[in-house]
Formats: structure tokens, sequence, C-alpha cells
């Protein structure tokens, strides 16, 4: 006997298996490509750092065991932040900033050289029974700190004075300390990742510049230090001095260009022989394009764009208004790293010192990012139906 269409059971909505990190594909899929970059990123980290290691008397996987031991406790924080609900963040966020801002000065007080120590010219280090970079805690601090006052000052966005103005009295703080230590790239960025928020809860765009206005002397300033004043004039190519500040750009167009199409292969590389300084960290992308070659440099952009595309469906789904903001600050944090890493290592941008996201040998912006990526995780499985029960 044939079955009535009435008799048939209305076909049951397709649903994801839950994962444990929620029933949404977002939460899963974000963890499954922060495990596989992580992955690329020591093995490359591995290569680009051997040699490095052994020319100063060290084990070859130095630089990589410290990484995996970081990447172990980044991992762990990301669990915790990604099942912890994220709104308790906007209750930590005047505490987040007010702490950070206090670690920031204790990097450039002249009575505390004991633990921060000037490295390579700057103050960015504190040693306090484990080093670590307070400006890395100040990214995420100001992510959450915009956030919550944005959702409080969302209707006063078209005055400057009550909307922008308290962000930027605020904000001066953390970009001041940090630029001060001296790390004018880094400060940057922090200000960046603000006024990324801002412009998502409503900021004129006319504010905007006129904040770029009111910065513009004090950017010409900093930028007549000495160093700063070679790597701008090199990359503007008003210079050409391969062998002065423009000797790792070259070095790392060097590397692009040797590794063609497919690569020269895993710790095949030349440039990690000291001809490209910083090789296992702020030049890691060369290395990249040196041994994995044009293929392996597009494929590692598109798994970074994956991230941030879902980092901003993630925004676009959250159950409110600070989830949102939170969502779109943890997204940018990846984005705007990625993207002036890997600009600087074309040559596109001058050198700065930013790490690559989960790849540059460095455990404090690895930690700070497995806890940005937690924070999406978290607000992911909060959206509707990324979960299976709320918390």
């Amino acid at each position: 006997m044939t079955a009535r269409p009435m008799d048939l059971a209305p076909p049951a909505p397709v649903r994801l298996p839950d994962s444990g990190l929620g029933r949404g594909w977002e939460a899963a899929t974000l963890m499954g490509l922060t495990l596989l970059i992580l992955s690329f990123g020591l093995v490359t980290l591995y290569s680009a750092s051997s040699v490095h290691a052994i020319r100063q008397g060290l084990p070859d996987h130095y630089f990589v065991g410290r990484q995996a031991a970081g990447a172990g406790a980044g991992l762990a924080l990301l669990l915790v932040t990604a099942y912890v609900p994220y709104k308790v963040w906007e209750h930590l966020s005047w505490p987040m900033i007010v702490g950070s801002s206090f670690l920031l000065l204790l990097c450039v007080l002249p009575w505390t050289y004991g633990i921060a120590p000037e490295v390579n010219g700057a103050r960015r280090w504190l040693r306090l029974g484990v080093g670590f970079q307070p400006s890395e805690i100040a990214k995420v601090a100001i992510i959450v700190w915009t956030a919550a006052t944005a959702v409080r000052k969302a209707e006063h966005f078209r005055s400057l004075r009550r909307g922008l103005g308290p962000f930027l009295l605020v904000w001066a703080v953390p970009v001041g300390l940090v630029a001060a230590a001296p790390d004018l790239s880094t400060a940057l960025v922090v200000l960046v990742l603000g006024m990324v928020i801002v412009f998502a809860a409503g900021a004129r765009i006319g504010h905007f510049i006129f904040l770029g206005l009111l910065l513009s002397p004090l950017v010409y300033w900093q930028l007549q230090v000495d160093y700063r004043v070679e790597r701008m004039t090199q990359f503007l190519g008003q210079v050409s001095d391969p062998s002065g500040a423009g000797y790792q750009v070259k070095q790392s167009l060097v590397a692009f260009g040797s590794g063609g199409l497919n690569g020269v292969g895993i710790g095949e590389g030349r440039q990690k022989y000291g001809f490209l300084p910083e090789a296992h960290n702020d030049f890691i992308f060369a290395m990249i394009g040196e041994e994995w070659g044009f293929l392996g440099a597009v494929a590692l952009i598109v798994l970074y764009l994956i991230v941030v595309l879902i980092g901003f469906r993630i925004a676009s789904r959250a159950p409110d208004f600070f989830g949102e903001l939170l969502a779109v600050g943890c997204a940018s944090f990846i984005a705007v790293q990625a993207t002036l890493h890997m600009a600087v290592g074309l040559a596109l941008a001058p050198a700065t010192g930013l790490a690559l996201p989960l790849v540059s040998y460095g455990r404090s912006n690895l930690i700070v990012t497995f806890v940005a990526l937690g924070i999406l995780i978290s607000i992911a499985r909060a959206a509707p139906g990324g979960k299976a029960v709320r918390a």
C-alpha cells in the first residue's frame, strides 16, 4: 500500500552533531583551523629557528620547544575562555584596561630596569618570574573595554565630545605607554583595534578624519627617530641601501623569489643561515614563501581569511550588541596583525616587528591570540542554536 503524502513525517531540520563546542559549525571550524595553523606554524618555526639556536649553543629544537609549551598554555586558556560566558568580559573591562596600563607603566619607569630591562633598544618585556609583553595584554584589554563602553555610548556617537572623545582619553594611556617603550607599530595596532570597534558601533567617519589630523603631528614627531627615518625612506624608495635599513626587506624578497611556485622544500631554505635576521619571528612569512613557495603562502593567507570571515559571521549572529562588537574586535585582532606582518615581508609596508598569529615565535602574542580565539568561540556557542545548553 502506497503511503499518502499526509502520512509522511515532515523532514527534521538538518543539524550537525554536537562537537563539544556546540551544535553550530562556526566554533568547531574555528577550533580546527586554529589547530591547523598552529601545527603548520610549529613545523615552519622549527625549520626557521634550528640554525639560529645551534649558533647560540642551544639545541636545535630550543625555540620550537618553548613555543610548544606556550601553545599548551594558550590552548588551555582557549578552552577556559571558550566555556566561560562572554558576558563576563563586560564586567572585567575596567580592571583589564587599568591593569594592563599599570603593567605598561612598569616598562617605562626609570627605576624598574630590574624587572623591565632594555632589549634591542626598547623596554617591552616584564620579567616577573616569567617574561611577557604587557603590550600584548593591552591589545585584548582595549578590545574588551572599547566593546563594553561602546555599548553604553552608542547613542552619543553623533557627538565628538560625548561619543568618540571619552574613548580618545582612555586610549591615550595604553597607546602612549606602548609608544614610550618605544614600540610605535604596536601602539598603532592597539589604536586601530579600538577604532575598528567604535566604527562598527556607529562612530562617524568625519570624527576619524579629525582624529587623524589631530594625531598627525605626534606621528610625524615619532617618525623622526633615526631608525624609523631609515625604514620609511627605504620603504618609500628615497634611498637604496641593501646593506642598511633595507637589508631585511631585500633578503625577504630574495626568499620569496627563491621559493618560486612550490618552494625549495621544508628545511631546505637558505635564508635562515644568517642571511635573514629574525627569520623565526618578524620575517617568518618570508621563510614560508621560500620553503613552501607561492602556493604555500597563498594557502596560509586563505586560512587566515577563513578565520577572519568566521569571526565576522560570529559577530553577525551574536546574541547582543556587546557580543557583536567583541567578536569584531577579536576577528580584527587576527586580521590586522596577519595583514601587516605579510605586508612587511612583501615590502608593501615598512618593517614593524609584528608577529604572524599562531606562527611567529613569541609566547606572549601566541597566548593572547588563543584568548581572542577562545572569546570568539564563546560568542559562537551563545548564538541561537550554537550550543546545547545555554550558560
